[in-house]
């Protein structure tokens, strides 16, 4: 069985773009394929722990900085917990706006739990960073208002989709198809733009088969 973890990044629920998106492909998914299990990340819903002083302290005995004592253990154990929900999937679905140029901040949250040495990321000092995940793929849906790919800097930077490209690819996960629906705002057709973005999202299940 497939199981897909689908990480909600915006707090706007059914009205969100990006979100309309993801559940568009995740419904086609599901058609096509019945016994697919979906798990369902709602950030902005999550008791994400904040990382403090001991997770980091936690993180830091990897590279030979201090000793794994009591607290940076059960600081440790919670990193782990919210860690092993995401390894435990098969495929990442992420529905991903346009936060000031880069993600919301509770995805950036999220991803800063979970990419920590040993269950993420290796880190050889001659060979540098490794991935750790293998045989993953994600499924990327990106909005913005304003921005759009190749307009002019006035109208903003592209840090988000080059962050958690970059990401991905730093954990280990090589495949990934992206589906944009930029911009939402500042277009002639915004309902025809839309459509578009849904069949694109609807449309990932073909270059799948």
């Amino acid at each position: 069985m497939t199981k897909i973890l689908y990480i909600a990044a915006s707090p706007r629920g059914p009205m969100s773009q990006s979100g309309k998106l993801a559940e568009a492909y995740l419904a086609a998914r599901q058609a096509a394929q019945p016994d697919v299990a979906i798990d369902r990340l709602e950030l902005w819903n999550a008791d994400l722990p904040e990382f403090d002083g001991d997770k980091a302290a936690a993180k830091m005995t990897f590279f030979g900085v201090g000793d794994m004592d009591a607290p940076r253990q059960s600081a440790w154990d919670q990193v782990v917990a919210v860690t092993d929900r995401f390894i435990d999937a098969d495929e990442y679905v992420l529905s991903v706006p346009m936060w000031n140029g880069g993600i919301p901040y509770k995805l950036k949250q999220y991803i800063d739990i979970i990419t920590q040495p040993g269950l993420l990321f290796g880190f050889d000092p001659e060979a540098g960073y490794s991935g750790l995940l293998s045989g993953k793929s994600a499924r990327v849906f990106y909005t913005s208002g304003v921005y759009a790919p190749g307009a002019p800097a006035k109208y903003g930077t592209d840090h988000h989709s080059t962050y958690l490209g970059w990401w991905l690819d730093f954990i280990g996960v090589r495949e990934i198809e992206t589906v944009r629906f930029q911009p939402s705002l500042l277009t002639a057709d915004p309902a025809g733009d839309q459509m578009k973005a849904l069949e694109r999202a609807q449309g990932l299940l073909l270059q799948q088969a």
